[in-house]
């Protein structure tokens, strides 16, 4: 039994995770009726680990070595996502690096370059995720466009055409100019900036003398606007309703139209109304019959073809704007409005402007034909599932915020205009869509909105319509969370029906960030309720977000990332995994700082340093039999022997109960308190006396005890602290297997006793007491005082029944014990419950020394207040610094008073003593 001096995590992680994979311990046991099942979050193939990977995987670890520990068998299904436009935009990187781009390459030749990137770097992630201890199942791992998942995206797309709940259709849509393809609603990250209002004259067709008076923050897009909307309410334009108006620049006539969507106090209550580039106006649009101009080509520049319709030549004005970008289209329309008297003034105005989630570039409303799942159907059952309990959400407060969405949710555009991903199971005939087939160079081509498809799981063999063989499939490829939608199942194996479907569908919980509820979770939910007629998982635990120490959100702009690869190799993978899971508070963002793994390292340490007693402490009688503390029962325990295993079932009910209400915090919490500062603190050091006989009631009992309680740690903090818990275990229980495969603690009521825990709880305040005088008058640690107690018979009888351990943690030389009398003079004081403790002064110090010494450090604390004071005083640091900083100074300022307070009674006690001559 033996352990080296100091832990060194290096020499142990790949040893053990190489161990348990050897085992086969990730694997479900086919020995248990219970079962738990989880389903990563697919990590992007382009990503490495961060932090917000870091916890999330470490959560599911903790939930899942536990419940396997606790005797479920235990699914934990890895994987990647192919992650569409990232990628693409990977590899998109790598040519532009060598002059090319991917149509030099072609769709085929592109297509095989991303699957050679996948095969050579795309699983990097998954080895840092095993660096992290995971207990993946890898051999179940997956890939969001692996052959299995292929073809469940292909069964889901016909399912759902087949059902109604598909269809194209030419829509205003999200679009990215540099992706160049579609977006989802919730793939725009909206953002307040600092614009303006240009306010432009819009004359009436049949009489210029008069004009309406439009705003507007984008003037470019005037140039696609069919017509101008007031309130029918608003009586200043009552008149103009039913007339046109001449669009400056262009010069067509556009009608005046009244809606009740005009708000009549945005600008003058009269809007340019643009369907082909806002979407409140394509709804307008839609209502009254306008046409959609859509300016600008794919990407974003002023698009000619726009303007022709038809006409052999294109209008003299569209010179000056033809390929222009959206940027300088703006400058060139406003300097024409400005040259020709149509605008009127500028103001400025904040408002939310669009970016793309992937390459923050500025999104524009698109005119274009797109995929959609018809949605409403599909989240009505969605939200009942919620409402109903068949789904928790925890925390709870996530679900109105999932019924805030799914409630006002719009059909999903799941159709990309890239090459990386799902290409849809769409085919068009050559013959029948002839005139809808548009070559766009390249051998590129797109669909016209007309196109009609044939939707199926294979290529079609004969045009249903025509008879013809010849067919292309549609260009587009699916939105990634498409796939990702049906990941709880096809995971398992859907379509086929495969055992692990069977066994573990649904799932039992999916743990995830709050920033993917609405991309992933609920999609999930809508899509299994769909396809296997049941719930994806019972519980949804949404954890917050990793920030730096500042509550600050980490990014390499601002130089605040943690690099969890750098942490983990430096302070060990235990103490990063214990820090994230001890700040992981329900519904509170993590404020993370280096500082903390580096105080969880010490907590490693304490833990390898009380294995390393324990085991220097056995003799070789104890270490030969079988660890159990059942064999204590009907031994005579001392005090200390019974507060330890009281405390010990107190805390495997607390961690129990923790764990099993994901209050992750707490759990590492009740562990770390109860090794550290109960068994480390108090019990290791009262077993001493038992141990070198000072209590005479022998040392085996003692011996068995410290290894007893020692085997219940480390099984209590390994779904935490994997690890370190099993290079100990395996000096503890050499040849006995794996740590991870033994039964989690169960509570033995019975060790139970509040009465107990109350009088150690006395008897530590006591000697925690005696310390801290002996602390505040600068006593040497070695040195025996003499204690003086006062109170009541009972108090007193019971101390002095456990005098050895006051004498041996508190350093106590004489104990005298009052019940009545007067009390001592020249003493420092301390009163605990009923019971009073003066420590004489002249027992412990030199009191001209130490009131030298109280002084110069009251003068040196006073010098550190000061300073922090005067800058709290200081208005430009209140203005310029975070509230964090803030914050912090004031508690130091807290501090720095409470000690010079403390210093002042040292101090006053002194005095007392002086003017009583001395005496106690």
């Amino acid at each position: 039994m033996n352990l080296a001096k100091a832990y060194s995590h290096k020499d142990v992680e790949e040893k053990w995770y190489k161990y348990w994979s050897d085992l086969r311990a990730f694997q479900p046991s086919t020995a248990s009726e219970r079962r738990f099942a989880m389903v990563i979050p697919p990590p992007n193939v382009t990503g490495s680990l961060h932090m917000g990977h870091a916890l999330n995987n470490t959560l599911q670890d903790i939930l899942c070595r536990y419940k396997r520990m606790d005797g479920c068998s235990v699914l934990w299904v890895p994987g990647t996502d192919h992650a569409g436009i990232a990628t693409q935009n990977v590899i998109e990187r790598q040519l532009a690096e060598k002059g090319l781009s991917r149509t030099d390459l072609g769709r085929e030749r592109f297509i095989e370059r991303v699957w050679s990137w996948r095969t050579e770097a795309g699983s990097a992630i998954l080895h840092q995720l095993k660096a992290l201890g995971v207990s993946c199942d890898w051999s179940r791992e997956r890939f969001t466009m692996d052959e299995g998942r292929s073809r469940a995206v292909r069964e889901a797309f016909v399912r759902l055409w087949v059902d109604g709940l598909l269809y194209r259709a030419e829509r205003l849509i999200n679009w990215c100019p540099r992706c160049k393809t579609a977006l989802a609603d919730i793939e725009v990250v909206h953002e307040e900036i600092d614009g303006h209002l240009w306010y432009i004259r819009y004359p009436l067709a049949d009489d210029p003398s008069q004009a309406l008076i439009v705003a507007t923050t984008r003037p470019e897009t005037m140039l696609g606007d069919t017509a101008v909307a007031v309130h029918p309410e608003d009586k200043r334009y009552q008149r103009f309703v039913g007339r046109k108006v001449s669009l400056p620049i262009v010069e067509r006539p556009i009608p005046v139209i009244a809606d009740p969507l005009v708000d009549q106090e945005f600008g003058t209550g009269a809007l340019k109304i643009t369907p082909g580039h806002d979407f409140n106006d394509f709804e307008i649009g839609e209502r009254y019959g306008l046409g959609k101009i859509s300016i600008f080509d794919a990407d974003a520049r002023i698009d000619p073809a726009a303007f022709v319709d038809g006409k052999e030549r294109p209008p003299a004005w569209l010179r000056r704007y033809q390929l222009k970008d959206r940027s300088e289209a703006r400058r060139l329309v406003i300097e024409e409005l400005e040259e020709k008297g149509f605008l009127e003034k500028v103001e400025p105005y904040r408002h939310a402007l669009g970016r793309c989630y992937r390459c923050q570039t500025v999104t524009e409303p698109y005119l274009t034909p797109q995929w959609f799942v018809r949605i409403k159907p599909l989240a009505e059952p969605a939200i009942q599932a919620v409402r109903e309990g068949k789904i928790r959400i925890v925390p709870e407060g996530w679900a109105n915020s999932y019924f805030a969405w799914m409630e006002n949710i719009k059909d999903w555009t799941i159709s990309r205009q890239i090459w990386w991903g799902h290409q849809i199971p769409a085919w068009y005939c050559r013959k029948c869509d002839a005139s809808n087939i548009l070559k766009t160079g390249h051998g590129d081509f797109m669909l016209s909105r007309d196109a009609k498809p044939i939707v199926q799981h294979e290529a079609p063999n004969r045009c249903p319509t025509c008879g013809g063989k010849e067919f292309v499939q549609d260009p587009d490829v699916l939105d990634t969370w498409f796939s990702s939608a049906l990941w709880p199942f096809s995971t398992l194996g859907w379509p086929e029906k495969t055992a692990d479907l069977r066994d573990f569908y649904p799932t039992s919980v999916l743990v995830t960030g709050f920033d993917i509820l609405f991309f992933w979770v609920a999609r999930m939910i809508m899509m299994g309720l769909k396809f296997m007629g049941d719930v994806p998982f019972r519980d949804v635990y949404i954890h917050a977000l990793v920030r730096d120490q500042e509550g600050q959100k980490m990014s390499k702009s601002k130089g605040n990332v943690i690099d969890p690869l750098e942490v983990m190799d430096r302070y060990g993978t235990d103490a990063f995994r214990f820090t994230l899971a001890s700040l992981a508070a329900m519904g509170r963002d993590i404020k993370l700082a280096e500082e903390r793994i580096a105080g969880y390292q010490n907590f490693v340490n304490k833990l390898w340093n009380a294995a390393r007693f324990v085991f220097m402490n056995l003799s070789d009688a104890v270490r030969s039999e079988p660890l159990s503390l059942d064999s204590l029962r009907g031994e005579k325990l001392n005090l200390a022997d019974q507060w330890i295993l009281s405390r010990l079932n107190s805390t495997i009910r607390e961690a129990r109960e923790a764990v099993d209400s994901y209050r992750f915090n707490e759990f590492a919490h009740h562990l770390y308190q109860f090794t550290w500062h109960e068994f480390c603190d108090w019990y290791i050091e009262m077993s001493k006396l038992s141990l070198n006989g000072t209590l005479g009631d022998g040392p085996q009992k003692t011996q068995r005890l410290l290894a007893g309680v020692l085997e219940k740690i480390l099984l209590l903090l390994h779904p935490l602290m994997p690890y370190v818990t099993e290079e100990i275990w395996h000096v503890l229980k050499d040849g006995q297997g794996s740590i991870m495969v033994q039964p989690y603690p169960t509570v033995e009521g019975g060790w139970i006793q509040p009465e107990v825990d109350k009088q150690m709880g006395f008897l530590t305040e006591v000697t925690r007491a005696i310390r801290n005088l002996r602390s505040e008058m600068n006593c040497p640690p070695s040195k025996e005082v003499k204690v003086i107690l006062f109170g009541g018979e009972p108090s007193l009888a019971f101390l002095r029944s456990q005098e050895p351990y006051l004498r041996a943690l508190a350093r106590a030389g004489a104990v005298e014990y009052l019940t009545g009398g007067e009390r001592p003079k020249g003493t420092a004081t301390a009163v605990i419950g009923d019971t009073e403790i003066y420590l004489p002064l002249e027992d412990m110090v030199n009191l001209r020394e130490e009131k030298v010494r109280l002084a110069r450090e009251v003068s040196r604390v006073e010098e550190e207040l000061a300073r922090v004071q005067r800058k709290l005083g200081n208005g430009e640091f209140l203005a310029k610094a975070k509230e964090e900083v803030i914050r912090r100074e004031r508690e130091k300022a807290g501090q720095y008073q409470e000690k010079i307070r403390a210093l002042h009674l040292s101090l006053q006690r002194i005095t007392e003593v002086e003017q009583s001559g001395g005496k106690a």
